[in-house]
């Protein structure tokens, strides 16, 4: 399975994955506010947000991660006090990614960390479609809706067995006691 290349937009940050293809993970759209939320708390909405407010995420094993260069500069917000982790870079604002705690062997790779735009499609398959479009800034054609209880489905059957792999170790994010790497800026 191939490697993907991992960077932030000035270069400061690097890293790559590893074992990533369209059946190892799920690529969706996810036009849910706290997605919208991350990319205007970046100040980075035109980059991160297509036209429905999704951001195009990579589901996969937060094991398969690993960062080469720039450790000191990611950072982590939370958007209340028992949210998801949503990692970026301090020297860009590049979005890196979402993750839940460190137990679970989960991380939603965001699209301007991949350094793989003209082959994104062939290297992760083409997305699932947009969901929780309820949040969508404005109407999601129909073509391009998921199905949210397939992507579920995928996702938590995923998630299972990612977690009796044992993938949330070794993670970039979080050390051997379970403490975040960067300390989240909580906001209200």
């Amino acid at each position: 399975m191939p490697e993907i290349n991992l960077k932030c937009s000035c270069g400061k940050v690097r890293g790559k994955t590893k074992n990533v293809n369209e059946s190892s993970g799920t690529r969706i759209m996810c036009c849910c506010d706290d997605c919208q939320s991350f990319a205007q708390y970046l100040e980075q909405e035109s980059s991160v947000l297509d036209q429905y407010g999704g951001t195009d995420i990579f589901q996969m094993p937060i094991s398969y991660i690993k960062i080469t260069e720039g450790m000191k500069q990611i950072s982590s917000v939370r958007l209340s006090a028992k949210g998801m982790y949503r990692w970026y870079t301090e020297c860009c604002n590049t979005p890196i990614g979402n993750s839940m705690g460190s137990g679970v062997p989960f991380i939603g790779i965001i699209h301007n960390f991949m350094d793989n735009t003209s082959s994104r499609d062939e290297e992760l398959g083409r997305n699932r479609g947009h969901i929780h479009e309820k949040f969508a800034r404005q109407e999601v054609p129909t073509d391009l809706k998921g199905s949210s209880l397939r992507i579920i489905i995928r996702s938590l059957s995923k998630l299972i067995v990612w977690k009796i792999k044992g993938l949330n170790k070794p993670s970039v994010f979080f050390d051997d006691n379970g403490k975040p790497i960067a300390e989240p800026n909580v906001l209200n």
